[in-house]
């Protein structure tokens, strides 16, 4: 292939990845950089994000990847408002170093989202989020801080070492 093909093709695949998903490399540094002083998850507590009862273990799908404990703003679940730059959970690696910080999770309580009559699921920014029935919310992960080869929207990353 010569280069002016190359180019072409990866022009076109640019754009088909920016129809799918309309949440932006814009949008993706300003998540990084709001997000960047949660590393230290002693700031994200203090930030209103803390380990749940009943969600506080490790999430870990063996043969499909990690994901890791989520650090739950418990007060951003009441509506079904989403914000790009105030995501209601932050995921967390366990590494022998400690914990480090690898996505966000978006998330709407399913009895608020289908109570209000919506009979579509949730989106940000275009990007749909899936229900997860047995905990009766709506996800969408975003793998801003470690790549995950499955897609940056999956929720499990082949990459995340499994739980300890």
């Amino acid at each position: 292939m010569n280069r002016k093909a190359l180019i072409v093709s990866v022009l076109i695949s640019i754009a088909a990845l920016t129809a799918v998903a309309a949440i932006t490399p814009i949008d993706l540094a300003q998540l990084r950089e709001v997000t960047a002083p949660f590393h230290n998850p002693e700031l994200a507590r203090n930030a209103g994000y803390d380990l749940v009862a009943g969600l506080d273990s490790c999430f870990e799908n063996p043969g499909v990847g990690g994901m890791g404990f989520h650090y739950i703003d418990t007060a951003e679940l009441s509506n079904t408002a989403l914000n790009l730059l105030r995501p209601e959970a932050l995921v967390y690696i366990p590494s022998p170093n400690g914990l480090q910080l690898g996505a966000v999770e978006y998330i709407v309580r399913q009895d608020l989202w289908d109570g209000a009559g919506n009979t579509q699921p949730p989106s940000l920014n275009g990007v749909s989020l899936h229900l997860e029935p047995s905990l009766g919310v709506y996800t969408l992960h975003v793998w801003v801080w470690r790549n995950n080869p499955a897609g940056m929207f999956e929720d499990f990353n082949p990459a995340v070492p499994l739980c300890p």
